[in-house]
């Protein structure tokens, strides 16, 4: 890695800083029983509020708990929990005595989990006897317990209780509650450097082993409180909606770290979007008095499927600001989202960013007040974002109206240092396919007006006879049909073309059509909005995609069962709805048996 991709530190290196005060400390001196967490349980209008004081306390009485336990400043401590006060906590007591936090998304099955406890190396992890999700009662302990039993660093396992309901303890475990009261209310936090690691986040590599990206303490803190405030127009007192998982960068960023360092109000949502009804957002906007609002495109999509009455049955006027992350969103569900949920009356701030990046890179604001924001379209580099497209040859595209690999040309705080133990294949992974830059992976179309314009990883840019079709571009076209709720476009083998186009379809709730006829409405569309060669060779309806239960659509799992290697697909424990492949795979069978839509 060239030296001038050394982030610069944000502390004068050698000089150890206390970074975890401002998440805490600074806040309970000032304003210490201003509301910190809002816990928006499974069960709804049952909130819980947490001050910044009670935080403090519950953070250190954890980190007494982990020094006891023999946890020790370099360790790395994986957490396995859903979205609660106590999962924060965990995670800042870990910071607050050195030791990093490996946090692993609730949803992963055993041997996912196992995998990133070994690589992590971790002797301790903490997670809850169960999880509650959409009225579903899931056993969290259970499946760390077939977790460890090959992970032989683990050495103790700390049970929190979800439930009331009693779970099988070992030697190894401890109950937390328990045994955190034993303990003082007063942790001195360990003073660090800028550089020292804050935590490991496992992402997925096109290699299909996890990579583990090491963000560190003074940079990721700094980026990450700087886009909360002014991508979203946060202000003291504001009540930050982020509805994504903890497990996720987006949690790690915009529900505990950038908002705490803001000394923000944020809220920790347990549910699902259609949990008890399609109206669960909009009740809890309501009723918390959420200000900003920051959810996944594909949650929209589902959402808007439902109609508008689920969003107007509520007040929402209390909303500022709505954003969107995950992916692009296409032109219909910006202005949905913007039309009905914000009443028209709200930015819909569109973020591009990564595990990678740490913090928000792209995204509508912070501009101008009164400055433009083009549906579907991250638009504006935040402060010290340099982005670059490249070619194919890798040479720098200086004019507008280009499309290229998105690539970033010069360091930034919140920017990933490393790949735990695979420094190699971060520097491969990262820097080697254009040499100078830091390469994001995605494709980006730069407007005449210098907006950019996710156009979908580059992995999703389907090769039709020569001609680069980003899969967000088609998607986008086929989602304006009324009948169409959201929809999925990949690319497979072709004899002729190299690759032909293959989209999956849901559609809106009460719409019957049938399958030719929708077919041949989506390829007039496509033809007149993009081109005749971007028009799909198959159009399979399907009663929902598969998604993780974040929302990510599994595109994998759908290129597996288009090319008919459906004995390559994997672990699909961590699907939201894992029926929904085996439906997927019938209907392909039924549709490419007599072939009739090519």
């Amino acid at each position: 890695m060239r030296q001038d991709w050394i982030p610069l530190n944000c502390g004068e290196n050698g000089v150890k800083n206390k970074w975890k005060v401002n998440c805490l400390d600074r806040h309970v001196q000032t304003c210490p029983e201003r509301v910190a967490l809002i816990w928006e349980r499974d069960e709804p209008g049952t909130e819980v509020k947490i001050t910044y004081r009670q935080l403090l306390e519950l953070t250190c009485r954890l980190g007494n708990l982990l020094k006891r336990q023999g946890v020790r400043r370099g360790d790395c401590v994986t957490i396995y929990m859903p979205p609660c006060p106590l999962a924060v906590a965990s995670m800042l007591a870990c910071a607050r005595i050195g030791a990093a936090h490996n946090v692993v998304f609730a949803g992963f099955s055993s041997e996912a989990l196992a995998d990133r406890i070994r690589d992590a190396q971790s002797s301790t992890v903490i997670t809850v006897n169960q999880g509650v999700r959409g009225g579903k009662v899931v056993d969290l302990k259970r499946t760390v317990d077939q977790a460890v039993q090959n992970c032989p660093s683990v050495q103790q396992v700390l049970v929190a209780m979800r439930t009331e309901n009693t779970v099988a303890m070992t030697d190894r475990d401890v109950p937390l509650e328990e045994e955190m009261m034993k303990e003082d209310v007063v942790c001195e936090p360990v003073a660090m450097d800028s550089e020292d690691v804050l935590f490991l986040l496992y992402t997925s590599g096109s290699t299909g082993k996890p990579k583990g990206l090491v963000h560190t303490q003074a940079g990721y803190l700094l980026y990450t409180s700087l886009t909360h405030r002014y991508v979203f127009n946060y202000h003291d007192g504001d009540v930050f909606g982020c509805v994504a998982d903890i497990g996720w960068i987006t949690g790690h960023s915009y529900i505990v770290y950038g908002p705490l360092c803001n000394g923000g109000t944020t809220v920790l949502f347990e549910s699902t979007p259609v949990y008890p009804n399609p109206g669960r957002y909009w009740e809890m906007v309501e009723r918390l008095g959420i200000n900003q609002f920051y959810g996944a495109p594909t949650a929209i999509r589902l959402l808007l499927k439902y109609g508008d009455e689920w969003v107007q049955n509520y007040n929402r006027s209390s909303l500022k600001t709505l954003g969107s992350v995950g992916e692009p969103i296409n032109t219909e569900a910006w202005e949905w989202y913007h039309r009905v949920v914000g009443d028209g009356r709200c930015p819909v701030v569109d973020t591009w960013w990564q595990t990678e990046t740490g913090g928000i890179c792209i995204a509508p604001r912070p501009s101008d007040p009164e400055a433009e924001i083009v549906p579907g379209m991250a638009m504006r580099p935040f402060y010290g974002i340099k982005p670059a497209l490249l070619d194919t040859e890798g040479e720098v595209l200086s004019s507008n109206d280009s499309t290229g690999a998105l690539c970033i040309s010069q360091a930034w705080p919140g920017m990933a240092r490393t790949i735990h133990n695979h420094h190699q294949r971060f520097t491969e992974t990262y820097f080697h396919p254009y040499p100078g830059f830091f390469f994001t992976g995605d494709g980006a179309h730069r407007s005449k007006e210098g907006y950019y314009q996710i156009v979908g990883r580059l992995d999703d840019v389907i090769n039709v006879s020569g001609h680069r079709l980003g899969t967000a571009e088609l998607e986008d076209v086929v989602n304006q049909c009324p009948g169409v709720a959201e929809s999925a476009a990949i690319g497979y083998s072709h004899d002729i073309k190299g690759e032909g186009v293959y989209v999956f379809v849901v559609l809106k709730k009460a719409v019957m059509v049938e399958e030719d006829v929708l077919a041949q409405q989506l390829r007039e569309m496509v033809s007149r909005s993009i081109a005749k060669y971007a028009c799909p060779d198959f159009i399979q309806v399907v009663r929902c995609l598969p998604k993780t239960r974040s929302g990510k659509i599994m595109r994998r799992v759908l290129r597996k069962v288009v090319e008919r290697n459906t004995d390559e697909l994997g672990d699909l424990s961590t699907l939201d709805d894992p029926d929904s492949v085996h439906e997927v795979i019938s209907g392909h069978r039924r549709l490419c048996g007599d072939g009739k839509q090519q």
